[in-house]
């Protein structure tokens, strides 16, 4: 059973793998066999999560993109494929967020969040889903949000864009589950990252989600990895088009 979850052999691109949720997933699925291109905004950005992999035998390197330019984006899927002749599986982890009332909020920090939450992701799902589909194989994993479900507060864009991840999953899958792709979103729940540090450090909101979460506590990165390395491995070859809740049971409640 073990050998379901293994990616002996498999090259995997995951953005936003600096630190947070994007690092732990990046050794994840270097723990499981998998060579890494752990992409940030600098080289230097991934350095740790690079070394960390190399340090438990692993292999990965480091490559920089700003997922707001177009441009970079291309490079940066020019530049993972180009590293190993091909990749087999693709995490969208990167993504930002901006805080501000919607009757405030700033159109550039609209169009900044829709570009690096889901322009970067569909361009990077096109641009690695053609090699996907013409060899008959491939996985492809979101980072989706519990924002994919519910409005939030003063958080607009992040909002829009993470409803739009979940709908883009599905309609990969619609399209690309016949040539052997898997499609597929993990939606994290309230993790102890860098985007909801303004929630951690808010004792009224702090308490709310605390009295809300089933688990009692934050979510850890390292809570989303069973996840992610289940739907990058043949364990998973029959789900398709599927929004996973890592959510401490916060949809439960």
């Amino acid at each position: 059973m073990s050998a379901l979850f293994r990616l002996d052999g498999q090259t995997a691109l995951v953005t936003g793998a600096s630190r947070g949720l994007g690092k732990a997933i990046a050794l994840a699925l270097a723990s499981s066999g998998a060579r890494v291109i752990c992409s940030s905004s600098t080289v230097e950005g991934a350095a740790d999560t690079v070394a960390a992999i190399r340090g438990q035998g692993g292999d990965a390197i480091a490559v920089a993109a700003d997922l707001a330019d177009e441009a970079s984006v291309r490079a940066l899927a020019a530049a993972a494929i180009g590293w190993q002749g091909q990749v087999d599986i693709l995490v969208n982890c990167g993504g930002t967020i901006f805080r501000a009332p919607a009757v405030e909020f700033p159109m550039q920090q609209w169009r900044q969040n829709l570009a690096v939450n889901l322009d970067a992701a569909f361009l990077l799902c096109q641009l690695v889903g053609e090699g996907m589909i013409k060899r008959g194989q491939g996985k492809i994993i979101n980072i989706a949000s519990m924002l994919s479900y519910s409005g939030g507060i003063t958080v607009p864009a992040y909002t829009a864009s993470k409803h739009a991840i979940a709908g883009l999953t599905k309609a990969l899958a619609n399209e690309w589950a016949q040539y052997g792709l898997n499609i597929n979103a993990i939606a994290p729940g309230y993790f102890k990252t860098d985007n909801t540090f303004a929630l951690q450090q808010n004792p009224e909101r702090n308490a709310q989600i605390l009295a809300r979460l089933p688990a009692g506590r934050w979510g850890e990165p390292e809570d989303l990895t069973g996840a992610v390395v289940f739907l990058a491995s043949n364990a998973s070859n029959y789900v398709n088009g599927h929004v996973l809740a890592v959510d401490g049971g916060w949809l439960a409640r």
